[in-house]
């Protein structure tokens, strides 16, 4: 019984070390498999890897450009960039990025339309792209979101440059503003240039010259941790800044011109008549374009757009107004050109013209009116039955043919804006084509004064008059007047851009037409007569007055408007040149709603170009 109890013991040991060998042999071997694998991945691999790992640890990001400084001609600065913080997002490194959100609320103030914005962007960025959920954070915000940052992987704040507008409303309707791209901009916007940049130039001068103005992006290299944070820096190129632009206009100019506005709702522009520059453009009342950078609300934009009086409505550019009787010089330089009025003939104002088959007379503003009166006075008292009578003369078709062809009315006059409207030059094409009705000859009788169809803008006066003021030689209207290189400092000048002269075949025509509108304001007969008082230069000048409603049936003279609705008052208009026979201002100002021309428009004409000619002024561009 011992030895088989002995026997079996043995086979028992024999087993367990059989066992323990199997089991040891077992390990050896994938100790080997795993030396083998280290060897080639460490070894055989190694430089793959390496690169691998380094691509995983180093981010490639571009670098925005700091946005060029916008000026007026004195160096006083009209948009600039101050430092900011914004909170981004990348969704690649955001699991859930709905719930992410409503914890960052909690954070920091997200509004709907902020949401509205990021999503939009998501659907047109790559998901590696950080992208803006909050712009100008404040302080507070800032300080919150650090203390639960590692809470938050893939969302991160980041410093960054903010545009302000230090004058605010004074030059909005000029300088414009910049605000988040959208989905439509970003598809027409280079993506390389645009993929770190979250704001765009949406009108004016930032609109319009976005490319000079965004300057190009730089890149850097950086490490980051396993939650997507940048540790270090490893390789830098830095971005091109964007150009600095000088504009022709003068902020104190512009000053003057709104505060002579005053409440009235209207529009002043002043031209350099000897190069194009527009030394001032008003519309009033204006907005403060601070509100717009970041994204405005959606009740602030709706208060904004829905106001009665349109302060977001570009007057100076996109209102479209009757010239009134500003439209007489233009009239008489086609009349004289055509050789159907001879401008020393007198003809006979009665008070009112007929025409055939029609009962009701039109009538001039001066009851009783001009007795004889030839072409000079007639412009200098605005004789509105000479101008009927011209009217008729020349006809519509070589109305249209010179106020379109020669002195540019009813299209835009190109200057360096965006949405400039095209005024009407009425035909009886046009009308077939607009309104589907046949041209009367009533049409024809009240293009005379400027009533009608026929509309402007008050670009279009002032590029009008300034080219009468220069005998014919006109230029493109334009702001911006250099380009600063923010890098070497070096500033070039934008040459003006001439237009063909205004073709004139009647002798001495220019000195004809000017002498009359210098004797607006220069003589007692003359209608803007009071705005000469104490100037110490000479003025040219025609009054205007257009009507908004009508009045009794074929009248379009002299009513009292002191039991009339302020909205259904007369326009007032006036358009003047200074100093005459040097002229280095012209001017437009139309107020709606204003009454009479000489009473209301000249006088703020007056006083801008008191503003202008009588302070030094070197011509020069002044760097900041």
């Amino acid at each position: 019984m011992s030895g088989i109890r002995i026997r079996n013991e043995w086979l028992e040991r024999h087993q367990f070390a059989t066992r323990i060998l199997i089991v040891a042999a077992i390990a050896v071997f994938l100790l080997l498999l795993v030396a083998a694998r280290m060897f080639y991945l460490q070894v055989v691999h190694h430089s793959y890897y390496v690169t691998l790992a380094e691509g995983n640890r180093l981010r490639s990001e571009p670098v925005t450009p700091p946005r060029g400084l916008i000026y007026d001609r004195n160096g006083v600065l009209l948009a600039g960039n101050r430092p900011s913080y914004e909170l981004d997002i990348i969704p690649e490194q955001v699991a859930d990025m709905q719930e992410t959100i409503a914890a960052l609320s909690k954070i920091v103030d997200i509004r709907p339309e902020d949401l509205k914005q990021f999503n939009e962007l998501v659907k047109t960025k790559k998901p590696f792209q950080p992208l803006p959920i909050r712009t100008n954070l404040s302080d507070a915000e800032v300080a919150r979101f650090a203390v639960d940052r590692q809470d938050f992987p893939g969302v991160d704040i980041r410093a960054t440059l903010a545009r302000y507008y230090p004058l605010g409303v004074l030059t909005a309707h000029v300088v414009g503003y910049t605000g988040i791209i959208s989905p439509d901009e970003l598809a027409t916007l280079d993506p390389a240039q645009y993929n770190n940049t979250s704001q765009v130039g949406k009108v004016g001068i930032e609109g319009a010259y976005e490319s000079l103005l965004h300057g190009s992006v730089g890149t850097r290299q950086v490490e980051t941790d396993a939650q997507g944070r940048v540790v270090r820096v490893v390789s830098y190129t830095p971005p091109v800044p964007g150009s600095n632009l000088y504009l022709s206009i003068d902020v104190h100019l512009q000053e003057v011109a709104q505060q002579a506005l005053g409440e009235y709702n209207g529009a002043v522009v002043a031209i350099d008549p000897r190069n194009g520059e527009v030394l001032a453009l008003v519309s009033t009342p204006s907005y403060d374009p601070n509100e717009f950078v970041g994204g405005i609300s959606p009740s602030e934009y709706a208060r904004l757009n829905n106001d009665p009086n349109q302060p977001l409505f570009d007057r100076a550019l996109r209102g479209q107004y009757p010239p009134g009787s500003t439209i007489k010089p233009f009239l008489a330089l086609a009349a004289l050109n055509y050789g159907v009025m001879n401008p020393f003939k007198d003809l006979m104002c009665p008070g009112y013209l007929y025409l055939p088959s029609n009962p009701n007379p039109y009538r001039d503003w001066k009851r009783g009116g001009h007795g004889e009166i030839d072409m000079p006075n007639a412009i200098t008292q605005s004789c509105d039955v000479y101008f009927y009578t011209v009217s008729l003369k020349l006809g519509i078709d070589r109305i249209h043919q010179y106020l379109t062809t020669q002195l540019g009315f009813g299209e835009p006059t190109g200057i360096d804006l965006m949405g400039e409207r095209d005024g009407v030059v009425p035909s009886p094409a046009w009308k077939r084509k607009t309104l589907h009705q046949p041209w009367y000859l009533g049409d024809l009788v009240i293009v005379g004064i400027g009533q009608g169809y026929l509309l402007v803008t008050p670009l279009q006066l002032a590029d009008g008059v300034a080219a009468i003021s220069m005998h014919g030689e006109r230029f493109v209207p334009h702001l911006l007047r250099a380009v600063g290189n923010p890098m070497s400092g070096i500033i070039h000048d934008v040459a003006p851009r001439a237009l063909p002269q205004v073709q004139e075949s009647y002798p001495n025509a220019w000195n004809i037409i000017v002498n009359a509108m210098k004797n607006v304001v220069a003589t007692w007969e003359g209608t803007a007569h009071g705005i000469g008082v104490g100037a110490r230069y000479s003025i040219g000048g025609k009054t205007g007055t257009a009507q908004v409603h009508r009045k009794r049936l074929g009248t379009f003279g002299e009513e009292d408007e002191s039991d009339i609705p302020k909205a259904l008052r007369d326009n007032a208009l006036f358009i003047a040149f200074a100093p005459v026979m040097d002229p280095r201002i012209a001017v437009a100002v139309v107020v709606e709603h204003g009454g009479g021309g000489a009473s209301t428009a000249a006088p703020i004409a007056r006083k801008v170009m008191d503003a202008y000619l009588l302070k030094q002024n070197t011509g020069k561009v002044v760097t900041p």
